[in-house]
This record gives C-alpha cells, structure tokens and sequence, in this order.
C-alpha cells in the first residue's frame, strides 16, 4: 500500500490531462460529450479515494512505514529533492477525508453544470485542483507541498473567473489570485530558511530536527509557514479575498472554500506541530490572528444578506478558533475541529441555492440587543471594518504608484538608450542637425575652442578640455555619418523588438526555467 499512494494524486492528474488534450484535439466538445469528462473525472476521483481508504486503513491496522520515496526528482549540492510521500499520521486521515469530499463534489457537479459553456473546462480543472490538494496533503517534503498548494491556487483563479465574461468575476479572482502570493513569499522564505538552518526540506526530519533548532530560528521558519497560512486560509488581514472568492459557482465555492482548499493553512499548521512548539511567538502570533479573525467574523456576518457571504465568514470564523486552538497548544482538538468542519461546511455550500425552501418556517434567531443597539458597530460590519479600501491605500495603491513611476522612467529613459522608434527618431535627428552645423562651421575654417582660461590650473584644465573636445570632435561628431544613424536606428528597433518579445510571460517563464535547470545542473 505505501507504493500505491503515489496513485492517489497521480490518477486525477491524468484525468486531467485526457479531458485538456481532448477539449484542445476537439475529441471532446459540445453537450454530447458531457458524460466522457464527467465519467473520466469521477472514475479518476472514486480510484484515488478507495486507494486513499486502503492507504488510511493499513494504517490503522500499523501495516505502514511513516514515508516511501518513489525516486528522485533534482538534486544540486547537498540539495535534494525526492519524490516521497507521507503514508501515516493526520496526513492519510486528511486525504482520505478530502478524496470522499471530492468524490461528492464531482458527482454533484454533474448535474448542476450541465449545458453550462464551460462544462470541460469545469471538469478539466476539478481533475486538475483534485490532484494538487492531494499532492499538497500527502507530499513528504516542502517543494512537492508547494508545487501542490500553487497548482490548487491556479484552479482557485480559474474557477472564480470560470464566468470570464462577466468584469466583477474577472477582477475578483484576480484580487485573489494576487492576495495569495503574499502568502506564497511567506512559504517560498520557509522553505530556504529550513534548507539553510536545518538540512532539510523533507517534512518528517525538519519535525524531528525541531528540538535541536534554537527557538530564534525556529521562530523565523515557523513564522514564514504561518504567513503562508493565515493568507491561505483567509485569516487577518487576509480575510475579505473570501468573499470576493464565491463568485464563482456553488461546487467550486464548496470544493475550494467550504471544504477543502481553504484548510489548507491550517494543516500546513498542524503538520508543522513540533517547529512551532518550538516557537513561542509563532505560538502567541497563532493566538492573536486567530482569535481577532473570529471575532471580525462574527460580527461582519451578521449584517450580511446573502447566503454564500454569511457562509464565506462563517468559515473564516471556524477557521479563527482552529488557529486559537493551535496557538494554546490544543493540537488533537484543531485536527478534529478540521475533519468535522470541512464535513459541515461542504454539506452547507451545496445546499446554498436550496437555503430558502429549507428555511421556510424556520425563522433565524435575532442578535442580541447589545450588539443590535450598537449603531457604529452595524455600520462598521456592513463596511466589513473597510479592510478592502485600507488595504488599497496601504499596499495597493504605493506599489501602483511605483509601478507608473517605473514605467514612465522606461519610457523616458530605457527605451530611448535603446532606441525606441519615437525617441531615437527624435533624438537622431537632432544629433545629425548639430554634426551640419559642426561640419560647415569646420568647413569655414573656424576653430572651435572649447573653454578659455587664466592661471596655472586654469591653463592646465583647459588644455585638457580641448583635448577631450578634440577627441569627441574628430572621432565622435565627425564619425557619424547617415549610414551610421541607419545602422543605429535599425540597431535600436531590433533591440526594443527583442525587449518586447523576451517581456511576453511565456520568454518569462522559459528563461526561469532554464535558469532553475542551469543552476541544479551546477
């Protein structure tokens, strides 16, 4: 069974990848070959899940080994990264849990997308999303969870625009998208900070080497891995990219922030039990986020009118208390409160269109008067404490504003040492004017002096200026005929061409890759 884990992502990546090749070869298209993804995706998703119930009972029964490598994936210097999964532990019972949950989601998902547009690529990226987060639970070192926790992030972006068409879809998973790489920094800085302090970058011997760490560096790793997940799972100041998350449609918004995705952070924590221990800050830091998350929570979901927003904080706030319950040290308590929220709360977004047919009769019980009689308080949670328009003034709109500043000084300044067309144009022209002007003046026997002097210095200076204007007069001004202008202004053009061209994101990410293959080469 240890070996067959490897399955368990590797299956709903494949389902992926047939229904991607068949949508872009045309084997798959239109309404009648609705059951071929579907059938392909839930096939793929029910292996992975019995695979992942075999894997959690032989664990049970004490048949598994903590870990199995499958092989190696690079390795530079002492750096190496292998292909190796966690087979015991909170890990497998995660996995098995989510892989049910998932199972559920595609089924549904059936239905409830059919005759959509986007049917295939619904299921395309389900497959897709299905395979990180298993990867992301299961892997046993931090770049194979990080390859898995980007590739989840990507489906997020995805689905939440999966009406692409519609502007507030578009900018919204974009807002999102954005927001999470904050957290991606932070788990990007852990992982070199883990390989640097301690050796390694494999989960179980970065645990174990935990109590030999200083609590300094223990406090820096475990901080960065906690960025991570307060981004991830939509903690302060992190919260409101949840809302602006459920535009998307009612499986997706179930799959990726009612059950699955959005624990993320928090198991990435609960995985990390031991380091953070180590780390009383981390500890208090885990205490502050999570108990002002529940708190801003409650109170902003009262004042919200439609079912997924009231949804959407009330998942963050749920989110909130496993924090606190990490941060005083109540590590079985956060890992149970995950398995049944995650339950819970999958039920609950499925049902969400339905929310009125099993409400009626049914009324809400009414807020408190001591919070109800609070007149800034209400205001203040209709505003979501105006967390959006904070965060545009102190990041957004800075880095905006650097970013205009960069572009105008590479307008003005880069591309006219390059030869932009209009600059240099501009600028060619004047140089040949000054070398007409220069040359019939020469031709008319003038002299040019440069400067004029007095004194010992004085004299001394401008011997040496004539010399310099002698110089840039005959072998500069004089050197530059319309042939040469051609030559630069071509020379120029070419350059600003290839500018743009290695500027295109796809140059971009051939060149990081090149780059990363050069260096693990080295």
């Amino acid at each position: 069974m240890d070996y067959l884990v490897a399955l368990i992502p590797l299956l709903p990546f494949i389902a992926a990848a047939i229904i991607g090749f068949g949508f872009l070869f045309n084997r798959i298209s239109d309404k009648k070959d609705e059951h071929i993804s579907s059938n392909i995706t839930k096939n793929a998703i029910t292996l992975s899940c019995l695979i992942a119930i075999s894997l959690l009972a032989t664990d049970l029964l004490g048949m598994n080994s903590d870990s199995i490598t499958i092989g190696r994936w690079l390795g530079s210097g002492s750096l190496i990264i292998e292909l190796n999964f966690i087979t015991t532990g909170f890990s497998v019972i995660v996995a098995a849990l989510f892989s049910i949950i998932l199972v559920i989601i595609a089924r549904f998902s059936t239905n409830y997308i059919h005759a959509e547009p986007g049917f295939h690529r619904f299921f395309f990226v389900l497959s897709l999303f299905s395979s990180a987060m298993l990867l992301l639970i299961l892997s046993g070192n931090a770049i194979g969870t990080f390859v898995g926790w980007e590739l989840a992030g990507l489906c997020s972006y995805l689905l939440i625009s999966f009406a692409y068409d519609r502007p507030v879809a578009a900018l919204n998973a974009t807002r999102v998208f954005v927001t999470n790489r904050i957290g991606d920094a932070g788990f990007i800085l852990g992982i070199a900070l883990s390989f640097y302090f301690a050796g390694t970058i494999n989960w179980l011997n970065l645990n174990e080497l935990a109590g030999s760490l200083a609590t300094p560096t223990a406090t820096v790793i475990s901080l960065c891995f906690v960025v991570a997940a307060i981004a991830k799972s939509a903690q302060l100041p992190f919260t409101p990219w949840l809302a602006r998350a459920m535009e998307g449609p009612t499986p997706s918004s179930a799959v990726f922030y009612g059950a699955v995705m959005i624990h993320a952070g928090i198991f990435l924590v609960i995985l990390l039990q031991p380091i953070i221990e180590k780390a009383p800050l981390t500890m208090g830091v885990l205490v502050v986020i999570g108990l002002f998350t529940a708190i801003y929570s409650f109170i902003v979901g009262l004042t919200q009118t439609d079912a997924k927003s009231s949804l959407c904080f009330a998942i963050s706030g749920q989110l909130g208390l496993m924090f606190l319950e990490c941060g005083l040290g109540l590590w079985e308590l956060a890992s149970w409160h995950l398995c049944a929220h995650a339950i819970v709360r999958c039920y609950q977004v499925l049902t969400a269109p339905s929310l009125l047919r099993y409400a009626y009769g049914n009324p809400m019980r009414p807020v408190a008067s001591k919070i109800a009689n609070k007149r800034w308080l209400y205001i203040a949670s209709l505003q979501r404490f105006w967390l959006d328009p904070i965060t545009d003034r102190v990041l957004v709109r800075p880095i905006s504003g650097l970013g205009h500043d960069l572009d105008r000084f590479d307008k003005n300044v880069i591309d006219s040492a390059m030869g932009s067309p209009v600059s240099s144009n501009y600028m060619i022209s004047s140089l040949t004017q000054l070398e007409k002007k220069l040359n019939k003046k020469i031709q008319g026997g003038i002299q040019l002096e440069f400067v004029r002097s007095s004194g010992i210095v004085g004299k001394l200076f401008e011997w040496i200026a004539n010399i310099m204007s002698w110089f840039e007069d005959r072998l500069v001004l004089r050197g530059i005929g319309m042939d040469t202008v051609d030559i630069g202004r071509k020379l120029g053009q070419l350059a600003n061409s290839f500018e743009q061209l290695i500027l295109k994101p796809r140059y971009l990410v051939l060149f990081v890759f090149i780059v990363l293959m050069i260096a693990a080469s080295i």
